[in-house]
């Protein structure tokens, strides 16, 4: 008995994906081509995690609003501050963007001390005072080393994945998978710096995120496809297309319900938590779409062509140790 029986797509679907094949090629290419010119042209909008600024810790006397406290910062000049609230909605953490001159040190110059008055008069009501238990800047090059730290962690996740996939499957999955897995982060990069929203760490989180949820997705379908090459005696692009068709429910039920969790957190996980949602749902359309119109029709060009003799030497392989005794 199925307590809940969710099918967004029936199971037994014959779509002819494989008919589109070199439509999707070509539409791919053109977004990789224009996500490239668009980050190498446009660039992204930076927040304090990368560009550097005050950083301010403000313990209030009763529990405060971070929407209202953000508000009242813009309202007196202090445009794009991020604020954050840790151990209770008593203590918030302010990032401001570089306020007047700063001397490299740790926060103790006349520019930072106006900067924390400044604050403390924006963010005090008359019935609940706000005093600030530290004051400090953060220079260029710590943004500087978060942004190759970031860039480090992406290409440990890439090489991984390639790494991981080769042993698993075949080589040919692993370089199409690390290939489309790059497809949709540029994608899902070219999207945040086309409406420039803030590029900062929760945004990087969520980038690696969807480079996970892409591996993970690409993988099933791979799967999929090989068990169909090794038990099907059909051509190899009947055998793309079934295991297309095979796993797309999985596929789409899979990525809606990463939207959703990701919109409830847009919705009511607040201003600091937008970045990550945002690039989540956008990072979901990409994936779905890609893993459907990009991942398999990749298995039929050129090197990276996948036969039946591909999988079937590591077949014979599992089939001798399954025999062991």
């Amino acid at each position: 008995m199925k307590l809940f029986p969710l099918h967004i797509l029936p199971n037994d679907t014959k779509i002819d994906f494989m008919r589109w094949r070199h439509a999707a090629m070509v539409v791919t290419l053109l977004l990789f081509i224009g996500s490239i010119a668009l980050i190498a042209t446009k660039g992204f909008n930076y927040a304090l995690d990368f560009t550097g600024g005050t950083l301010i810790e403000a313990r209030f006397e009763r529990q405060v609003d971070v929407e209202d406290v953000r508000a009242r910062l813009e309202a007196n000049g202090f445009e794009g501050a991020q604020v954050q609230s840790f151990g209770g909605n008593t203590d918030l953490l302010i990032r401001l963007a570089p306020q007047g001159e700063h001397a490299p040190g740790t926060g103790n110059s006349a520019s930072d001390q106006q900067t924390a008055a400044a604050v403390v008069k924006a963010i005090s009501l008359g019935d609940n005072k706000a005093t600030i238990q530290r004051n400090e800047f953060v220079g260029p090059q710590v943004g500087k080393d978060l942004a190759m730290n970031g860039l480090y962690a992406t290409l440990f996740m890439l090489v991984g994945f390639l790494i991981y996939i080769a042993f698993r499957f075949e080589w040919k999955f692993a370089i199409t998978a690390s290939i489309v897995a790059l497809f949709d982060l540029l994608v899902t990069v070219a999207y945040i710096s086309a409406i420039g929203r803030e590029f900062d760490l929760t945004v990087l989180a969520g980038l690696l995120s969807v480079m996970g949820f892409a591996i993970n997705d690409i993988i099933v379908v791979f799967d999929r496809v090989r068990e169909n090459f090794r038990s099907l005696r059909v051509e190899p692009l009947e055998v793309l297309n079934r295991s297309i068709n095979q796993t797309l429910s999985r596929t789409v039920i899979t990525a809606v319900m990463f939207f959703l969790s990701a919109l409830a957190l847009y919705l009511y996980g607040g201003t600091s938590m937008e970045g990550l949602a945002e690039t989540h749902m956008v990072g979901a359309v990409i994936v779905v779409l890609s893993s459907i119109l990009v991942a398999v029709p990749m298995l039929t060009i050129g090197a990276l062509r996948v036969t039946k003799q591909d999988l079937l030497p590591k077949a014979k392989d599992i089939e001798a140790l399954e025999r062991r005794p």
